[in-house]
């Protein structure tokens, strides 16, 4: 019992002395809501369902750029994606997607800031009428504009171009699709 009531005190005396030598500085957070329209230029899918809105929600940390150079953001996206369906004979389909984004901006205190991202996430989609979903990954590119309010709010506008694959279990071939997105949306 000793021993481990001087380990303990030992270890909030490090604690304390590192603490006053090493200025810890808590990463700054960006939360994002956005929202658009999504569409599906090129699919294996025999279901036709190519256009639809979604909504994701962003959670992002700074991770670069505090003194000169411009800021990156390392983020953690959830999102919704509804899909109507062509024809009468087609059905409709949602995507859930999460995963992991980073977000380069491009310019420095300026009004209006360019931004650069990158995404890897993974999707559950499901076709209506169908039991069961289907998992698979998809890349995203985007390129947009930050509008820098007076206030910690901003606005932003974004074009999207993405890559997912969905693979089928016992078939040597997987399903593939291309989509073409315009989101817009606010940070704080």
């Amino acid at each position: 019992m000793k021993k481990i009531l001087l380990i303990f005190i030992t270890l909030l005396i490090v604690n304390n002395l590192f603490s006053q030598v090493v200025q810890m500085e808590k990463c700054p957070k960006q939360y994002s809501i956005e929202f658009g329209h999504k569409y599906i230029f090129a699919s294996t899918f025999e279901n036709k369902a190519s256009q639809g809105v979604g909504l994701l929600f962003d959670w992002a940390w700074q991770f670069s750029g505090f003194v000169k150079k411009h800021k990156v953001f390392l983020s953690v996206p959830m999102g919704y994606t509804y899909l109507f369906p062509d024809s009468d004979s087609d059905k409709s389909m949602s995507i859930l997607n999460y995963g992991w984004t980073v977000r380069h901006e491009l310019t420095k205190n300026k009004k209006y800031v360019p931004f650069l991202g990158y995404a890897l996430l993974l999707n559950q989609i499901r076709i209506s009428g169908i039991e069961g979903s289907i998992f698979g990954h998809q890349t995203k590119f985007d390129f947009g504009y930050n509008f820098k309010t007076e206030k910690r709010l901003m606005f932003f506008a974004k074009i999207e171009y993405s890559f997912t694959r969905l693979p089928s279990l016992g078939e040597e071939k997987s399903n593939k699709i291309s989509t073409f997105e315009t989101k817009v949306g606010i940070r704080f």
